[in-house]
């Protein structure tokens, strides 16, 4: 096994890559399970709590094995949890699957990108932070790419209150997700990022099941064996593998350098999006994409610098 003799940098790098690419597969997936052909396709709600509920004995593992020596939980411990749980693999889930059955995958994951914007503003606006000149240059940079790519799916979808429906589902997703990381940072010094993780997929993978039992019949978790095949590679590959490999990346290379090979994913989206969707590609959506990515490589060069 060559990587045995490999640095920690290089080891944090090819981790970093990996869970770019279990990330950005997730909306090829997404679509791929829309797209099974049976009378009434597979709803957001549903496909969410599949992908949530196997991968649950993971993280539920995770969790009581990170906790046998730590401290009990306060009840304010508990409260941050649920909150975080909520907004992070809840809320910006379902507002993401529910935004994909309405565009394409390449623009989803655009939008997506834009969290590193958000939660620069995030703390701007609520925590007191400053903005530098390049980060202003970051807002502006992804914003224009976003619109370019918005051209492109109205350009290729035709349907232009379809592109503005799912892309303001996918804005809240990424904006949900941006308060998720804003809020946890603290509750990861305190818990540890194993013990935090798990918990906060448990909570969760709760508040799907809830969602899934108020809007839908219970009959509807009889489907398709591809609908199933499509929900586990969803919990390995998208959520489970991409989750742990992230916070190994993070260890060895760092944040800031892990966001910035992050920006492999759009690419891999959009790539992946064109070969196994037959999705187009144009002009106006590469150079979005290549605008998005610089500002997200502006933001995460000065976090990088400042620190």
């Amino acid at each position: 096994m060559p990587w045995k003799n490999w640095s920690s940098e290089r080891l944090g790098v090819m981790f970093a890559i990996v869970a770019a690419l279990g990330f950005s597969f997730k909306a090829i997936l997404v679509k791929l399970a829309y797209a099974v052909p049976q009378a009434v396709p597979v709803d957001a709600v549903t496909l969410l709590s599949l992908r949530m509920l196997l991968s649950l004995p993971v993280f539920g593992w995770v969790a009581v094995r990170a906790g046998r020596t730590a401290p009990p939980l306060t009840r304010r411990d508990w409260l941050a949890l649920a909150v975080l749980g909520m907004l992070g693999y809840y809320g910006a889930s379902i507002l993401d699957f529910i935004g994909l059955q309405y565009i394409s995958a390449g623009l989803e994951r655009l939008i997506l990108f834009t969290y590193p914007t958000l939660t620069l503003l995030i703390g701007v606006l609520f925590m007191g932070r400053a903005i530098k000149r390049r980060e202003v240059g970051a807002l502006l940079l992804s914003y224009a790419g976003i619109g370019l790519a918005f051209v492109h799916d109205v350009e290729f979808g035709g349907d232009v209150r379809a592109v503005m429906i799912g892309g303001l589902f996918v804005f809240a997703s990424s904006l949900t997700y941006s308060l998720y990381l804003s809020g946890s940072a603290s509750m990861i010094q305190r818990l540890g990022a194993a013990r935090f993780t798990g918990l906060v997929m448990i909570v969760s993978t709760l508040s799907t099941q809830i969602h899934f039992f108020v809007a839908r019949p219970l009959a509807d978790y009889v489907q398709p064996l591809p609908i199933y095949a499509y929900g586990a590679a969803m919990a390995l590959f998208s959520t489970v593998l991409p989750v742990f490999m992230l916070s190994a990346a993070i260890r060895r290379i760092g944040p800031s350098t892990t966001v910035l090979i992050g920006t492999l994913g759009p690419v891999l989206t959009i790539f992946f999006s064109w070969w196994l969707l037959g999705e187009a590609i144009s002009l106006a959506q590469m150079a979005g994409t290549g605008l998005v990515l610089a500002g997200v490589w502006l933001v995460s060069s000065s976090g990088r610098r400042a620190k």
